[in-house]
């Protein structure tokens, strides 16, 4: 499928600098959440991600005749809380619709959602926006609605080499995802500065990632695409007001992508426009590889949906006071928290930026909570811990060491008990699961050597093979001191008590 209508030749990509110095990009942005209730939207089928294809599945997810659907009331808990914490109206009473169309990973062939009556609607959140600068600039982002609906079953596409449809040999079909509780949430049109789109499409999905995680309703892990993104975007000739033609790049799965999306985006756009052809509105798909899109299918409006009431669910009609309660079990907003934490811990703007960008603030925040000092606790998850995860190719989370045995690694430090780098080869004992730290120390006999009688003997030694070093630190230069404490730490492998050592040295050599 050609992405213009005019024309088979496509248009050479526009460098993004020189795009937006002609055009404004207007986003629209659709952000899935896939909630983490025990159960089904409309059935009582588990929600296990990972299990073996198709045994998470019943008559109701899998839309068979005469199945009767019943609403999941934890979803729509769920729903209302998201809906408060985006600060939006919550409907006294709504609908779910059907929104009718076929593809092989819907079984009913229709989409249980909902349609002209959210549940949740008319909000907002300001979002700080980090600048390349360091600095950070604050914008609203209007949220047009938040509405219920189930998700769509998964395909896998076998035997061709990009793993889509198109040269496959086969499809397989996995139902266990079809009817899982969604909310979708969606902005109003978002015009920012131009340079600022990338920046503030990352920072809404990062903003609405932690908000989902702080309320506890999704994991939101993005790599296994319990929240999703779909880029909208359009282009208009600066200073007009006309909106353009947009594309919707679908299920963009992390922030960085979501940035490269809307970059790309602006640059095929501007080049579709600039070569006097028309951008053909329709669906795109992401490439992690190059950070480019590919054409999907047609983009259908409302209407094409055929939507209409559902006729087997109940209207759903939340009483006040219930929402009200509700309103009360919301945590502190993302933002503000993190405002809080950075002042407790007296990190500087770059440092909270640091630990939020890696992913390491919950960790940092459960090791302090384990007794070690935010400091510390930065040190390790951003310092040895990110060089391990990137090594592996795998997240902070998911290396094998819990905040405490971090904490734990810390406080041998404080404690004087190993230093630096024992601490480390500890840390690489608790990663091959040998143990707690302190089992770790002990298995491995790490623990810095403190007795005077040890030390002296290697002072000593050092001493008698150093004698020009030794004469410097009688002559007064007391600095020279440091090459005899290295050649007792190697000696010791790295287990003396350097303290120790260089009040030793000093006191043998009169220094």
């Amino acid at each position: 499928m050609s992405t213009q209508s005019s024309s088979t030749t496509t248009p050479a990509l526009v460098p993004f600098e020189k795009a937006i110095e002609r055009y404004d990009p207007v986003l629209g942005l659709e952000v899935h959440v896939e909630l983490n209730t025990a159960t089904k939207m409309f059935c009582g089928c588990a929600t296990v991600f990972g299990s073996e294809p198709n045994t998470q599945v019943c008559p109701v997810c899998l839309g068979l005749p005469g199945a009767l659907p019943v609403v999941n009331a934890k979803a729509v808990e769920s729903a209302i809380r998201i809906g408060l914490a985006l600060n939006c109206e919550i409907a006294e009473w709504c609908r779910f619709a059907r929104k009718n169309y076929f593809y092989p990973d819907m079984p009913k062939n229709f989409q249980t959602s909902q349609y002209d009556e959210p549940i949740a609607f008319d909000g907002f959140v300001d979002l700080d926006v980090p600048l390349p600068d360091g600095g950070v600039e604050t914008f609203r982002i209007e949220i047009e609605r938040a509405h219920m609906e189930e998700d769509t079953g998964k395909s896998l596409h076998v035997g061709g080499a990009t793993g889509r449809i198109h040269g496959a040999d086969h499809s397989l079909l996995d139902y266990n995802r079809a009817g899982i509780p969604l909310i979708e949430i969606v902005t109003r049109t978002i015009e920012v500065p131009a340079d600022r789109a990338p920046l503030v499409a990352r920072a809404y999905v990062q903003h609405l990632r932690d908000l989902m995680v702080a309320l506890g309703v999704s994991d939101a892990r993005m790599d296994q695409g319990s929240l999703r993104a779909d880029v909208n975007l359009s282009l208009k000739p600066t200073g007009t007001t006309t909106l353009g033609t947009r594309s919707e790049t679908k299920n963009v799965n992390s922030f960085r992508s979501v940035e490269r999306a809307v970059r790309f985006e602006v640059t095929r756009h501007a080049g579709v426009l600039d070569a006097g052809q028309s951008i053909l509105q329709e669906t795109r798909h992401f490439h992690e590889s190059d950070g480019t899109t590919s054409p999907g299918r047609p983009k259908s409006d409302a209407d094409d949906y055929r939507y209409f009431p559902e006729p087997d669910l109940a209207p759903v009609a939340p009483s006040r006071a219930w929402v009200d309660e509700l309103r009360g079990t919301l945590p502190e907003p993302p933002a503000e928290r993190r405002k809080r934490l950075q002042a407790e811990w007296n990190f500087s703007d770059l440092d909270m930026r640091d630990t939020v960008g890696a992913g390491a603030l919950e960790l940092v925040v459960a090791t302090v909570a384990a007794g070690a000092t935010p400091a510390s606790a930065k040190k390790w998850w951003l310092g040895e811990l990110a060089r391990r995860a990137n090594e592996s190719g795998t997240g902070l989370d998911e290396l094998g060491v819990t905040p405490e045995q971090v904490a734990g690694v810390q406080a041998l430090i404080d404690s004087g008990r190993v230093n630096d780098k024992l601490a480390r080869q500890v840390l690489e004992g608790v990663l091959a699961g040998e143990g707690t730290p302190e089992e770790v120390v002990t298995a491995r006999g790490l623990e810095v050597v403190s007795d005077d009688g040890a030390l002296g003997a290697a002072v000593d030694t050092a001493i008698a093979a150093n004698p020009d070093v030794a004469q410097k630190i009688r002559d007064g230069k007391v600095q020279a001191a440091g090459a005899l404490i290295g050649a007792v730490m190697k000696e010791m492998r790295g287990q003396a008590d350097a303290g120790r050592v260089r009040e030793l040295i000093l006191e043998k050599l009169g220094g």
